[in-house]
Protein backbone atom coordinates (compact mmCIF):
# COMPACT_ATOMS: atom_id res chain seq x y z
CA UNK A 1 0.00 0.00 0.00
CA UNK A 2 0.99 3.65 -0.82
CA UNK A 3 1.72 5.79 1.98
CA UNK A 4 -0.55 8.86 0.18
CA UNK A 5 -4.40 7.44 -0.47
CA UNK A 6 -7.02 8.37 -2.77
CA UNK A 7 -10.08 8.33 -1.89
CA UNK A 8 -13.67 8.76 -3.18
CA UNK A 9 -16.59 9.54 -1.23
CA UNK A 10 -19.76 9.33 -2.06
CA UNK A 11 -23.20 10.87 0.00
CA UNK A 12 -26.98 10.36 -0.12
CA UNK A 13 -28.12 10.45 3.23
CA UNK A 14 -30.97 13.29 2.66
CA UNK A 15 -31.27 15.75 0.08
CA UNK A 16 -27.31 16.87 -1.02
CA UNK A 17 -25.88 14.45 -3.56
CA UNK A 18 -21.82 14.51 -3.33
CA UNK A 19 -18.88 12.86 -4.61
CA UNK A 20 -15.25 14.38 -3.71
CA UNK A 21 -11.81 13.26 -4.51
CA UNK A 22 -9.64 13.32 -1.10
CA UNK A 23 -5.42 12.63 -1.25
CA UNK A 24 -5.01 11.80 2.41
CA UNK A 25 -1.21 11.67 4.13
CA UNK A 26 -1.33 9.99 7.74
CA UNK A 27 1.16 13.42 8.71
CA UNK A 28 -0.95 16.11 7.28
CA UNK A 29 -4.82 17.40 6.51
CA UNK A 30 -6.38 16.02 3.77
CA UNK A 31 -5.88 17.60 0.33
CA UNK A 32 -8.96 18.40 -1.18
CA UNK A 33 -8.68 17.61 -5.05
CA UNK A 34 -12.73 18.15 -5.86
CA UNK A 35 -15.69 18.12 -4.09
CA UNK A 36 -19.17 18.48 -6.44
CA UNK A 37 -22.56 18.36 -4.63
CA UNK A 38 -26.00 18.75 -5.96
CA UNK A 39 -28.59 20.46 -3.84
CA UNK A 40 -32.39 19.24 -4.46
CA UNK A 41 -34.19 22.40 -2.53
CA UNK A 42 -35.89 23.27 -5.84
CA UNK A 43 -37.26 19.68 -5.89
CA UNK A 44 -39.00 19.50 -1.91
CA UNK A 45 -39.43 23.27 -2.44
CA UNK A 46 -43.48 22.97 -2.34
CA UNK A 47 -43.59 20.30 -0.01
CA UNK A 48 -42.15 22.63 3.25
CA UNK A 49 -39.58 19.55 3.91
CA UNK A 50 -37.66 17.09 2.14
CA UNK A 51 -39.48 13.94 0.60
CA UNK A 52 -38.02 10.85 0.89
CA UNK A 53 -39.24 9.09 -2.68
CA UNK A 54 -38.23 12.23 -4.56
CA UNK A 55 -34.86 12.57 -2.87
CA UNK A 56 -34.00 8.99 -3.64
CA UNK A 57 -34.92 9.49 -7.38
CA UNK A 58 -32.77 12.27 -7.23
CA UNK A 59 -29.73 10.70 -5.93
CA UNK A 60 -30.62 7.96 -8.53
CA UNK A 61 -30.30 9.94 -11.08
CA UNK A 62 -27.02 12.74 -9.91
CA UNK A 63 -25.01 10.55 -8.08
CA UNK A 64 -22.96 8.94 -11.45
CA UNK A 65 -22.67 12.68 -12.47
CA UNK A 66 -21.49 14.25 -9.46
CA UNK A 67 -18.75 11.22 -9.12
CA UNK A 68 -17.90 11.64 -13.75
CA UNK A 69 -17.12 15.80 -12.35
CA UNK A 70 -15.35 15.20 -9.29
CA UNK A 71 -12.93 12.46 -10.95
CA UNK A 72 -12.87 15.25 -14.21
CA UNK A 73 -12.37 18.55 -11.72
CA UNK A 74 -9.43 16.31 -9.79
CA UNK A 75 -7.98 15.31 -13.18
CA UNK A 76 -8.16 11.61 -12.40
CA UNK A 77 -9.73 8.82 -13.87
CA UNK A 78 -11.27 6.13 -11.63
CA UNK A 79 -7.93 3.24 -11.83
CA UNK A 80 -6.07 6.48 -9.62
CA UNK A 81 -8.75 5.80 -7.20
CA UNK A 82 -7.42 3.93 -3.74
CA UNK A 83 -10.93 3.33 -2.11
CA UNK A 84 -14.34 4.17 -2.13
CA UNK A 85 -16.05 5.57 0.84
CA UNK A 86 -19.83 5.91 0.81
CA UNK A 87 -22.34 6.78 3.48
CA UNK A 88 -24.02 3.67 4.79
CA UNK A 89 -26.23 5.06 7.05
CA UNK A 90 -27.91 6.81 8.72
CA UNK A 91 -30.54 8.69 6.87
CA UNK A 92 -33.39 8.08 4.71
CA UNK A 93 -33.40 4.71 3.18
CA UNK A 94 -33.73 5.61 -0.17
CA UNK A 95 -31.37 7.94 -0.68
CA UNK A 96 -28.51 5.53 1.50
CA UNK A 97 -29.44 2.60 -1.02
CA UNK A 98 -29.24 4.39 -4.17
CA UNK A 99 -25.22 5.90 -2.70
CA UNK A 100 -24.34 2.14 -1.41
CA UNK A 101 -25.41 1.05 -4.78
CA UNK A 102 -23.45 3.29 -7.09
CA UNK A 103 -20.29 2.47 -4.64
CA UNK A 104 -20.74 -1.39 -4.91
CA UNK A 105 -20.73 -0.98 -9.12
CA UNK A 106 -17.94 1.18 -8.70
CA UNK A 107 -15.78 -0.72 -6.61
CA UNK A 108 -16.35 -3.95 -8.49
CA UNK A 109 -15.84 -2.33 -12.01
CA UNK A 110 -12.13 -0.39 -10.82
CA UNK A 111 -11.51 -3.65 -8.59
CA UNK A 112 -11.41 -1.16 -5.48
CA UNK A 113 -11.67 -1.45 -1.53
CA UNK A 114 -15.00 -0.47 -0.48
CA UNK A 115 -15.85 0.99 3.17
CA UNK A 116 -19.02 1.92 4.19
CA UNK A 117 -19.02 5.34 6.88
CA UNK A 118 -21.44 6.51 9.63
CA UNK A 119 -22.65 9.74 8.26
CA UNK A 120 -22.30 11.14 11.49
CA UNK A 121 -19.05 10.15 11.80
CA UNK A 122 -18.14 11.92 9.42
CA UNK A 123 -19.32 15.09 10.79
CA UNK A 124 -17.82 14.24 13.90
CA UNK A 125 -14.58 13.89 12.26
CA UNK A 126 -15.15 17.28 9.71
CA UNK A 127 -13.13 19.67 11.65
CA UNK A 128 -9.97 17.90 10.78
CA UNK A 129 -10.45 18.41 7.08
CA UNK A 130 -8.90 22.04 7.22
CA UNK A 131 -7.86 21.43 10.67
CA UNK A 132 -4.98 19.07 12.90
CA UNK A 133 -6.88 18.64 15.66
CA UNK A 134 -5.74 16.09 17.83
CA UNK A 135 -7.92 13.32 19.63
CA UNK A 136 -9.30 13.39 21.39
CA UNK A 137 -11.76 16.46 21.60
CA UNK A 138 -15.26 17.48 22.30
CA UNK A 139 -17.76 17.36 19.68
CA UNK A 140 -21.25 19.49 19.51
CA UNK A 141 -22.76 17.31 16.17
CA UNK A 142 -25.93 19.83 15.99
CA UNK A 143 -27.67 19.08 12.46
CA UNK A 144 -31.25 18.51 10.97
CA UNK A 145 -31.53 15.35 12.48
CA UNK A 146 -29.21 15.09 15.12
CA UNK A 147 -28.10 16.79 18.10
CA UNK A 148 -25.15 15.06 20.27
CA UNK A 149 -22.54 15.73 22.43
CA UNK A 150 -19.20 13.07 21.39
CA UNK A 151 -15.91 12.53 22.65
CA UNK A 152 -14.45 11.87 19.72
CA UNK A 153 -11.28 9.56 20.30
CA UNK A 154 -10.31 8.29 17.14
CA UNK A 155 -11.86 7.35 14.03
CA UNK A 156 -14.20 4.75 15.02
CA UNK A 157 -14.60 5.57 19.03
CA UNK A 158 -17.26 7.57 19.94
CA UNK A 159 -18.18 8.29 23.69
CA UNK A 160 -21.43 9.99 23.98
CA UNK A 161 -22.19 12.43 26.71
CA UNK A 162 -26.33 13.38 25.58
CA UNK A 163 -27.91 14.29 22.75
CA UNK A 164 -31.87 15.53 22.03
CA UNK A 165 -34.68 13.33 23.55
CA UNK A 166 -37.26 14.40 20.70
CA UNK A 167 -36.77 17.07 17.81
CA UNK A 168 -32.98 17.60 16.64
CA UNK A 169 -32.39 21.46 16.25
CA UNK A 170 -32.20 21.58 12.82
CA UNK A 171 -35.70 20.10 12.90
CA UNK A 172 -36.86 22.50 15.44
CA UNK A 173 -35.94 25.39 13.11
CA UNK A 174 -37.46 23.95 10.27
CA UNK A 175 -41.11 23.31 11.61
CA UNK A 176 -40.64 27.23 13.57
CA UNK A 177 -39.99 28.24 9.45
CA UNK A 178 -43.21 26.28 8.55
CA UNK A 179 -45.16 27.60 11.35
CA UNK A 180 -43.84 31.27 10.10
CA UNK A 181 -44.84 30.71 6.55
CA UNK A 182 -41.21 30.80 6.00
CA UNK A 183 -39.67 28.86 2.99
CA UNK A 184 -37.56 26.18 3.34
CA UNK A 185 -34.54 25.00 4.27
CA UNK A 186 -36.05 26.97 7.22
CA UNK A 187 -32.81 27.45 9.25
CA UNK A 188 -31.37 29.95 7.03
CA UNK A 189 -34.62 31.90 7.08
CA UNK A 190 -35.03 31.75 10.51
CA UNK A 191 -31.74 32.98 11.11
CA UNK A 192 -31.94 36.02 8.65
CA UNK A 193 -35.21 36.62 10.02
CA UNK A 194 -33.87 36.86 13.75
CA UNK A 195 -31.35 39.74 12.35
CA UNK A 196 -33.71 42.42 12.89
CA UNK A 197 -35.38 40.89 16.01
CA UNK A 198 -35.94 41.89 19.45
CA UNK A 199 -34.92 38.56 21.08
CA UNK A 200 -37.03 39.58 24.25
CA UNK A 201 -40.46 40.79 23.45
CA UNK A 202 -41.53 36.93 23.88
CA UNK A 203 -40.29 35.18 26.78
CA UNK A 204 -39.44 31.58 25.79
CA UNK A 205 -38.05 28.53 27.44
CA UNK A 206 -35.14 27.05 27.93
CA UNK A 207 -36.10 23.19 27.97
CA UNK A 208 -34.32 20.77 30.50
CA UNK A 209 -31.95 23.51 31.76
CA UNK A 210 -33.72 22.94 35.07
CA UNK A 211 -31.99 19.07 35.20
CA UNK A 212 -28.48 17.82 35.24
CA UNK A 213 -26.85 16.37 32.65
CA UNK A 214 -26.49 17.11 28.64
CA UNK A 215 -29.68 15.71 27.45
CA UNK A 216 -31.71 18.51 25.34
CA UNK A 217 -35.69 18.63 24.02
CA UNK A 218 -36.64 21.01 21.67
CA UNK A 219 -40.04 20.04 20.44
CA UNK A 220 -41.49 22.13 23.69
CA UNK A 221 -39.76 25.26 22.43
CA UNK A 222 -41.14 24.22 18.89
CA UNK A 223 -44.80 24.23 20.57
CA UNK A 224 -44.26 27.34 22.98
CA UNK A 225 -43.42 29.34 19.73
CA UNK A 226 -46.83 27.76 18.25
CA UNK A 227 -49.16 29.03 20.79
CA UNK A 228 -47.13 32.31 20.91
CA UNK A 229 -47.97 32.84 17.44
CA UNK A 230 -51.36 31.94 17.69
CA UNK A 231 -52.03 34.26 20.78
CA UNK A 232 -49.86 37.39 18.65
CA UNK A 233 -52.05 36.68 15.87
CA UNK A 234 -55.48 36.26 17.90
CA UNK A 235 -54.57 39.70 19.78
CA UNK A 236 -53.44 41.89 16.57
CA UNK A 237 -55.52 40.11 13.65
CA UNK A 238 -52.69 38.72 11.90
CA UNK A 239 -48.79 38.61 11.76
CA UNK A 240 -46.67 41.77 10.74
CA UNK A 241 -43.14 41.19 9.46
CA UNK A 242 -41.59 42.48 12.60
CA UNK A 243 -43.77 39.94 14.80
CA UNK A 244 -42.12 37.39 12.76
CA UNK A 245 -38.85 38.84 13.01
CA UNK A 246 -39.37 39.07 17.10
CA UNK A 247 -40.47 35.30 17.38
CA UNK A 248 -37.58 33.99 15.10
CA UNK A 249 -34.95 36.10 17.30
CA UNK A 250 -36.86 34.91 20.64
CA UNK A 251 -36.77 31.28 19.43
CA UNK A 252 -32.95 31.55 18.40
CA UNK A 253 -32.13 32.91 21.81
CA UNK A 254 -33.36 30.01 23.44
CA UNK A 255 -31.96 27.55 21.31
CA UNK A 256 -27.93 29.45 21.62
CA UNK A 257 -28.75 29.59 25.55
CA UNK A 258 -29.30 26.06 25.50
CA UNK A 259 -26.72 24.80 23.43
CA UNK A 260 -24.25 26.91 25.05
CA UNK A 261 -25.48 25.75 28.78
CA UNK A 262 -25.35 21.89 27.66
CA UNK A 263 -22.10 22.75 26.01
CA UNK A 264 -20.66 24.12 29.54
CA UNK A 265 -21.86 21.06 31.21
CA UNK A 266 -20.46 18.79 28.74
CA UNK A 267 -16.89 20.16 28.72
CA UNK A 268 -17.10 20.08 32.70
CA UNK A 269 -18.19 16.26 32.73
CA UNK A 270 -15.19 15.85 30.51
CA UNK A 271 -13.12 17.74 33.22
CA UNK A 272 -14.46 15.63 35.95
CA UNK A 273 -13.11 12.70 34.20
CA UNK A 274 -9.93 13.39 33.39
CA UNK A 275 -10.35 13.73 29.34
CA UNK A 276 -7.51 16.29 28.52
CA UNK A 277 -9.70 17.50 25.59
CA UNK A 278 -7.75 19.32 22.58
CA UNK A 279 -10.11 21.33 21.14
CA UNK A 280 -14.28 21.89 21.40
CA UNK A 281 -15.51 21.73 17.85
CA UNK A 282 -18.78 22.29 16.42
CA UNK A 283 -20.02 20.57 12.91
CA UNK A 284 -23.63 19.43 11.45
CA UNK A 285 -25.49 21.89 9.35
CA UNK A 286 -26.75 23.88 11.86
CA UNK A 287 -23.30 24.70 13.27
CA UNK A 288 -23.76 27.19 10.07
CA UNK A 289 -25.85 29.69 12.26
CA UNK A 290 -23.18 32.72 13.33
CA UNK A 291 -25.63 33.45 16.49
CA UNK A 292 -24.99 29.69 17.83
CA UNK A 293 -21.62 29.51 16.58
CA UNK A 294 -20.75 32.92 18.61
CA UNK A 295 -22.59 31.46 21.76
CA UNK A 296 -20.25 28.50 21.78
CA UNK A 297 -17.13 30.24 21.37
CA UNK A 298 -17.85 32.67 24.23
CA UNK A 299 -18.64 28.92 26.07
CA UNK A 300 -15.05 27.75 24.94
CA UNK A 301 -13.33 31.05 25.69
CA UNK A 302 -14.71 31.28 29.59
CA UNK A 303 -13.19 27.41 29.92
CA UNK A 304 -9.74 28.46 28.21
CA UNK A 305 -10.76 25.01 25.57
CA UNK A 306 -9.75 26.15 21.77
CA UNK A 307 -13.12 26.10 19.73
CA UNK A 308 -13.12 24.73 16.00
CA UNK A 309 -15.75 25.21 13.60
CA UNK A 310 -15.24 23.68 10.29
CA UNK A 311 -15.94 26.38 7.29
CA UNK A 312 -19.52 26.08 6.75
CA UNK A 313 -19.02 24.00 3.08
CA UNK A 314 -18.23 21.42 5.37
CA UNK A 315 -21.22 21.60 7.66
CA UNK A 316 -23.80 20.35 5.60
CA UNK A 317 -23.75 17.30 4.36
CA UNK A 318 -20.74 16.48 2.00
CA UNK A 319 -18.78 13.89 0.11
CA UNK A 320 -15.61 15.38 1.42
CA UNK A 321 -16.20 14.51 5.42
CA UNK A 322 -17.19 10.84 4.17
CA UNK A 323 -14.16 10.27 1.91
CA UNK A 324 -12.01 11.55 5.16
CA UNK A 325 -13.57 9.15 7.83
CA UNK A 326 -13.79 6.24 4.88
CA UNK A 327 -9.92 6.93 4.28
CA UNK A 328 -9.15 6.90 7.98
CA UNK A 329 -11.19 3.37 8.16
CA UNK A 330 -9.38 2.19 4.97
CA UNK A 331 -5.75 3.04 6.08
CA UNK A 332 -6.65 1.45 9.28
CA UNK A 333 -7.01 -1.76 7.05
CA UNK A 334 -10.92 -1.76 7.28
CA UNK A 335 -12.74 -3.55 4.46
CA UNK A 336 -16.73 -4.03 3.55
CA UNK A 337 -17.96 -6.86 1.30
CA UNK A 338 -20.53 -6.39 -1.13
CA UNK A 339 -23.00 -7.75 1.50
CA UNK A 340 -22.63 -3.80 2.93
CA UNK A 341 -26.43 -3.05 3.63
CA UNK A 342 -27.72 0.37 4.01
CA UNK A 343 -28.77 1.04 7.04
CA UNK A 344 -31.14 3.82 8.61
CA UNK A 345 -30.23 4.38 12.17
CA UNK A 346 -26.65 3.62 13.29
CA UNK A 347 -25.40 5.02 16.40
CA UNK A 348 -22.02 6.13 16.83
CA UNK A 349 -21.86 5.43 20.49
CA UNK A 350 -22.72 1.53 20.30
CA UNK A 351 -22.29 1.09 24.44
CA UNK A 352 -24.72 3.40 25.65
CA UNK A 353 -28.13 2.86 25.93
CA UNK A 354 -30.49 3.94 22.79
CA UNK A 355 -31.63 7.92 23.21
CA UNK A 356 -34.71 7.63 20.65
CA UNK A 357 -35.67 4.20 21.13
CA UNK A 358 -34.81 0.65 19.29
CA UNK A 359 -36.94 -1.48 17.08
CA UNK A 360 -36.42 -4.03 14.48
CA UNK A 361 -34.20 -1.67 12.58
CA UNK A 362 -31.82 -0.66 15.58
CA UNK A 363 -31.30 2.17 17.75
CA UNK A 364 -31.90 5.23 16.47
CA UNK A 365 -29.92 7.45 18.16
Amino acid sequence: MTQTWTILGLESSCDDTSAAILRMDPRNCPEILALVTEGQEALHADFGGVVPEIAARAHAEKLDLCVSDALTVAGLGVDAVDGIAVTAGPGLIGGVISGVMCAKGLAIGAGKPLVGVNHLAGHALSPQLEDNVPFPYLMLLVSGGHCQFLIVHGPDRFTRLGGTIDDAPGEAFDKTARLLALPQPGGPQVEEAAKSGDPVRFAFPRPLLDRPGCDMSFSGLKTALLRTRDATMTERGGLTRTDRADLCAGFQAAMCDVLAEKTRRALAECTKRGIALSALAVAGGVAANKSIRAALEGVAAKSDTRFVAPPLRYCTDNAAMIAYAGGLLLMDGQRDGMDLSARPRWPLDRSSAPMLGSGRKGAKA
